[in-house]
């Protein structure tokens, strides 16, 4: 269950982030360290016969909206690409209808939604997972809404659930004080990021009078407050039809699905107020409030001098509400600004050497929006003086204005970024319940995008000149006190934990049997096409599968060009060389490269993992040519030019400055570093000194080396014709030659640790801790991986309902977020545990996740536990191959695995034949309690702990 507060660059996206927070951040149970950078950045823009005909695109033209007698609004929109269907409850309530002294009360009941109900009293996440739903939830400014999207024949068993939890919910004292624990260890994994810290400190100082002024997921000295009885009052005041919104998208008929609502729903009561001030009462107090809020900021920088890494600077801007009409122009405005390489705020920061990055939104929220922006500063750049040229750029354009061509090239980025956020049935469903709930109208996002089409550059200087003036603004600096003079350390220290806690029972297969509702078993199985396969002249493999449910396309892609082939002494050179592909080619600049996806409404993007380097593209159907040609112009021609590779260097070392202040990026690469060693493709890391090592030449030599045809596989799906998109690939790829054999790796075998290994290094200035526990796993093409999946889905395959969920976080309050993993790559495999924990439960949780690993390695599972698990697996499955994005990286994993090509069609039906003795083997041979690896990074006091 995660806090979601406001996402960057606007409306659309801020979905998209949603939906990441949710998978992330709760079923992986991840904190939420940073959301800036998270966002998706959908700079496009398009030709215009491309946009003439996205003026006719209508999101909710088949969108039956019906309000039942107890005032359910039901919003049903049928969507026949996949047999897949997404259910969302959205309550109007969030953390706006709070107050100091009890904030953070409506995330703390969100929590507590998962903890059963009368007729269920069962976690609800183990039920969910049961159904193969990816199901979970989050908290807002505007709302709290649950979702969960299955095969469609579960549709009624999560109707049948969440009707039973908007009614009947379970609030004990118990598992209140439980959850306040997991609500808190959450808390201190927001508090973890400075980012999060300076955002809160300006959030606040521009809204001192009202409830947007407080943090969305409150704070630890109001969550310990919390009785059970404030909680079961505040459920029964907000959790109503009257005050909820059902949202049904998917492979529905809307008719019937109505009338089966009607039956679930229907005899639901209004709920009586109970005292408290009506809804209206309290938003016209607020109102007020917030009249007064605005009429005033700070004259001078707020200043957070805390331990830290890098240097930030936070601008936020207040705005009118969602339904003003300035608020179109003001995204248009957004985008103008800081929308790609060629905006305005971009080059004036980040191409000038002053910032490593830029990210900004429009908050569009029910009682007021604001601008907010963050820049990332380069070290040693002074925050005064990047804050003195960003508010005078911004200043030049209000007097200057902007090109009409600037204002249509923006307009369009907004429109691409409605289709490319729309593809799948969740997002739908989420941008019709953000709709309701916030603007009062699911049709929100069509009278949007018309009044986007009418927005003029006299609009954008008029807005500029409104909101974004010098005295308006609220300014935040954060100035780390606390500069890394060295690496952390790494040396283990051999120890073993002497806590012997006890695990208690799990919930047991049969309970969850016993209370799962019943299936309408109508659903055929998903005929999945197999994609189309061809190989060039050149060794080249390309994969395309048409699909004609949106006009766009998805690509990804892959060249044997990672992490694996860094030099020691030059570590992050792969990742320098894809970060600089669209810096400049034979005959185009970057600004050029850049120019031509954002016209078109195209995404590249290049990143360098440890056994390959990925390319993931995104488009509209008719602007596919351009994306092609981009890619194979970046791939074969780029030259590295000097300034370009220096301003990339600079930002690899503010990144790695960020991530050495990272507790999980210094737990986990510590982890690896333990389990692999040196000289091991795995072992090595980027350091200060490897980056500043590398030279233009260094660049210029691996990509020769190691960017070959021979090695690269593209994978495309949507709507193409596949004999134009061959054809067209021949022509841009084909003349690509290269000379002798792509170069060998060898991936030495690693023993196991002898014992118990624990490393705690220790990052300044913490107050949450993040701990890897694991040792080397099997590869992809382990005859055992099938078996190990299911075995996985039972230890910790999610954060709500394996067995590490319930023990951990669910009984015994922990941790926020556990989970377990088998990483199967094509070489090599690493299993680990990944936790989050308040330091003072730190050393219980890794007590009690030894004893349970011992309990499965030694007793197994039962084979109820097995058939729940490839139910939930094969569901999971069924529903991501809904996903154009996520069928498009199937694919190509499946690829790059050397899988048989059937794979993608008969990997459910290998799940299907896992079998409770393969499962329990795989306990006995891949689960080593005894010898593991346990890294902890976190606040200085755990050094210490260990040892008591």
């Amino acid at each position: 269950m995660s806090v979601f507060s406001v996402g960057y660059r606007y409306r659309f996206p801020l979905l998209l982030l949603t939906l990441w927070l949710i998978a992330v951040f709760i079923l992986g149970g991840k904190p939420a360290n940073s959301k800036y950078a998270a966002t998706s950045r959908y700079v496009n823009t398009r030709e215009k016969s491309v946009a003439n005909n996205i003026k006719h695109l209508s999101l909710t033209e088949t969108v039956q909206k019906t309000v039942l007698e107890n005032g359910l609004t039901v919003l049903i929109k049928e969507v026949h690409t996949a047999p897949v269907v997404s259910v969302q409850m959205w309550y109007k309530v969030g953390s706006r209808n709070e107050e100091p002294g009890v904030n953070g009360i409506a995330h703390q009941l969100e929590h507590m939604m998962f903890k059963g109900t009368k007729n269920h009293p069962i976690q609800f996440g183990r039920l969910f997972s049961a159904l193969g739903s990816d199901s979970n939830a989050f908290t807002s400014y505007d709302q709290t809404a649950y979702y969960g999207t299955v095969e469609r024949d579960k549709l009624k068993s999560l109707l049948i659930l969440e009707a039973d939890r908007m009614q009947n919910a379970l609030i004990d004292t118990e598992q209140l004080a439980n959850e306040k624990r997991v609500v808190i260890s959450e808390l201190q994994g927001y508090e973890n990021s400075p980012e999060y810290r300076l955002n809160r400190a300006v959030i606040r100082a521009v809204f001192p009078n009202h409830a947007y002024g407080l943090p969305v997921g409150g704070t630890k000295a109001d969550v310990e407050k919390f009785q059970v009885e404030q909680v079961r009052k505040y459920y029964r005041n907000f959790y109503s039809p009257d005050n909820a919104v059902l949202v049904i998208v998917g492979d529905v008929q809307a008719r019937q699905t109505l009338n089966t609502v009607k039956e679930i729903f229907g005899k639901i009561p209004k709920r009586q107020q109970t005292g408290k001030e009506d809804t209206g009462t309290r938003e016209r107090r607020d109102a007020a409030n917030l009249s007064q809020t605005l009429s005033s900021s700070p004259s001078s920088p707020i200043i957070l001098r805390e331990q830290g890494a890098g240097a930030l600077l936070q601008v936020v801007y207040p705005l009118p509400d969602v339904n003003h009409p300035d608020i179109a122009a003001l995204d248009v405005m957004d985008y103008i600004l800081t929308g790609g390489r060629n905006s305005y705020l971009y080059q004036a920061l980040v191409d000038s050497g002053l910032a490593s990055d830029i990210t900004a939104s429009v908050a569009s929220l029910r009682e007021s929006s604001w601008y907010e922006l963050l820049v990332t500063a380069n070290p040693e750049q002074d925050l005064t003086k990047i804050d003195a040229v960003l508010n005078g750029a911004i200043a030049n354009i209000a007097q200057k204005g902007v090109k009409s061509e600037e204002v249509e090239r923006a307009k369009t980025q907004l429109e691409a970024a409605v289709i490319l956020s729309n593809r799948d049935i969740t997002s739908q469903a989420m941008q019709l319940g953000n709709d309701q709930t916030t603007a009062g109208d699911y049709r929100f996002t069509d009278h949007y995008l018309a009044a986007v089409r009418q927005v003029t550059a006299a609009d954008i200087v008029k807005v500029l000149n409104k909101y974004l003036r010098q005295e308006a603004r609220t300014v935040g600096f954060f100035e780390p006190t606390l500069k890394q003079t060295k690496e952390i350390s790494n040396q283990p220290q051999i120890t073993k934990t002497t806590e012997n806690l006890a695990v208690g029972s799990p919930t047991p297969p049969s309970e969850i049997a016993k209370y799962l509702p019943p299936v309408d078993r109508t659903t055929d199985t998903i005929k999945q096409g197999l994609p189309q396969q061809l190989r060039l002249a050149n060794g080249l493999q390309i994969l395309l599968l048409p699909d004609k449910t949106t006009a766009t396309v998805t690509l990804s892609g892959h060249i044997k060009a990672g992490k694996e082939f860094d030099p020691e002494d030059r570590a992050g050179l792969a990742s320098l060389v894809a970060d600089n592909l669209m810096s400049g080619t034979k005959t185009k600049d970057a600004l050029t490269l850049a120019k031509a996806l954002e016209e078109r409404g195209a995404t590249l993007d290049f990143a360098a993992h440890r056994e390959g380097m990925r390319i993931e593209g995104n488009c509209l159907a008719g602007d596919l040519p351009v994306l092609i040609q981009t890619l194979a112009d970046a791939i074969k021609n780029s030259t590295f030019p000097e300034k370009e590779l220096e301003l990339n260097r600079q930002q690899a070392l503010t990144s790695l400055k960020l991530e050495l202040d990272d507790p999980s990026e210094v737990a986990k690469r510590i982890f690896l570093q333990s389990i692999y060693p040196k000289k091991h493709p795995l072992h090595t890391f980027p350091t200060e000194e490897s980056l500043q090592q590398i030279r233009r030449e260094d660049a210029i030599a691996f990509k020769a080396k190691h960017y070959r045809p021979d090695t690269m596989v593209l994978v495309l799906v949507g709507d193409f014709a596949p004999a134009k998109v061959r054809s067209l690939i021949s022509t841009e790829f084909g003349d690509w030659q290269v000379s002798g054999q792509p170069p060998k790796l060898e991936y030495p075998t690693v023993p196991m640790p002898a014992k118990v290994v624990r490393v705690n290094p220790v990052v300044p200035g913490k107050v949450q801790a993040i701990t890897y526990m694991g040792y080397t796993g099997i590869n992809r093409r382990d005859p055992r991986f099938y078996a190990t999946l299911v075995l996985n889905q039972i230890l910790g395959g999610d954060t709500l309902s394996s067995r590490l969920g319930a023990e951990i976080r669910d009984r015994q309050g922990l941790s926020y977020g556990i989970y377990s993993y088998f990483q199967a790559q094509r070489n090599v495999g690493t299993f680990w545990i990944e936790m989050q924990t308040s330091p003072g439960d730190t050393n219980q949780a890794i007590a009690s996740t030894h004893q349970l690993l011992q309990q499965i390695h030694q007793q197994g599972v039962t084979s109820l536990d097995v058939n729940t698990a490839k139910r939930t697996l094969i569901g999971s499955y069924n529903v991501s191959l809904a996903n154009p994005e996520e069928l498009t990286n199937i694919i190509l994993k499946n690829q790059v695995h050397e899988l048989d090509e059937s794979e993608l069609r008969s990997f459910t039906q290998k799940i299907e034949q896992v079998t409770l003795t393969q499962v329990n083997q795989a306990a006995r041979e891949l689960l080593h309690p005894d010898q593991i690896v346990v890294v902890t990074a976190g606040p200085a006091l755990l050094a210490d702990q260990r040892n008591k």
